[in-house]
């Protein structure tokens, strides 16, 4: 996999990789150092090895800002305490839902599970796992080893995405904290990326985005990076290669990345 800067200033959706608060780490007063954003180009999946090139912008929603759009709506709508709008943002949720087969399903699976039909549970999720393998996955994930915590969340950039030519532009944002006592240093990367029809991608490189960050105790570090995807969902997860740098001659250790979905309708159908 080969690493280009990217110029992402035009995108406005990136305020959405905000992970949860530093408080919810557990760690007080922890620092973070935030960096940069990359873009990896897989191999294969009809980028090309160059910088991806934005799509012209339609002067028109598409159906996914739509479907952002109502969900953000109905959220304004409820805190505002506009029961009526709110209602009826929802409707047009669901509306906009039944349109759409993966929607319809995890509203469906939501429902029955929620309602202890859990015979009707199993039959939307094994419907969801044939028509979308990865939509059962959220778009963060929250992992821990030996004291190392990996959080992660996902986002679809619009922008930079262009359907027709089948390439679908996620990006992510990855925290990394220290919980542990010891200073660790960061060497490599190992991602397995999953697109929706089952290729998988296989890659490795040292440390992130040019760095092979030292992390001391009760500190953290953050990056944001993106990838092209042939398909409209997928999956990503992997591990860090690491090593505590307070001894000389220590072992390196893995530290997971937990298993995160890249969906063009971020987590879904969340309106019930």
């Amino acid at each position: 996999m080969r690493m280009h800067c990217l110029n992402l200033k035009a995108v406005a959706n990136l305020h959405s990789l905000s992970l949860p608060g530093r408080a919810s780490s557990g760690v007080k007063d922890c620092s973070f150092r935030v960096n940069r954003i990359v873009a990896c180009s897989v191999p294969g999946s009809g980028s090309g090895t160059g910088p991806v090139q934005g799509s012209s912008q339609s002067p028109f929603f598409s159906r996914t800002e739509t479907y952002a759009l109502l969900k953000q709506q109905l959220e304004v709508a409820a805190k505002a305490e506009d029961y009526k709008e709110a209602a009826r943002l929802r409707d047009s949720l669901r509306v906009f839902e039944e349109e759409e087969p993966v929607l319809r399903l995890q509203r469906l699976l939501k429902e029955a599970i929620a309602q202890e039909r859990f015979e009707d549970a199993a039959r939307y999720r094994d419907e969801l796992k044939e028509i979308a393998p990865h939509c059962l996955l959220k778009c963060s994930s929250d992992a821990t080893t030996l004291g190392i915590r990996v959080q992660v969340r996902s986002v679809y950039i619009e922008g930079r995405s262009q359907p027709s030519k089948g390439l679908y532009f996620f990006a992510y944002r990855i925290r990394i904290t220290n919980n542990s006592d010891r200073p660790v240093q960061l060497l490599r990367r190992h991602w397995i990326i999953t697109d929706a029809n089952g290729k998988t991608e296989s890659v490795q490189g040292v440390g992130v985005i040019g760095e092979q960050p030292v992390i001391l105790p009760k500190t953290g570090f953050e990056y944001s990076s993106a990838c092209p995807l042939s398909t409209s969902s997928g999956r990503m997860e992997g591990d860090f290669e690491m090593k505590h740098i307070d001894k000389v001659g220590t072992r390196t250790f893995n530290v997971a990345i937990a298993p995160f979905a890249l969906s063009t309708f971020g987590d879904g159908a969340d309106t019930t």
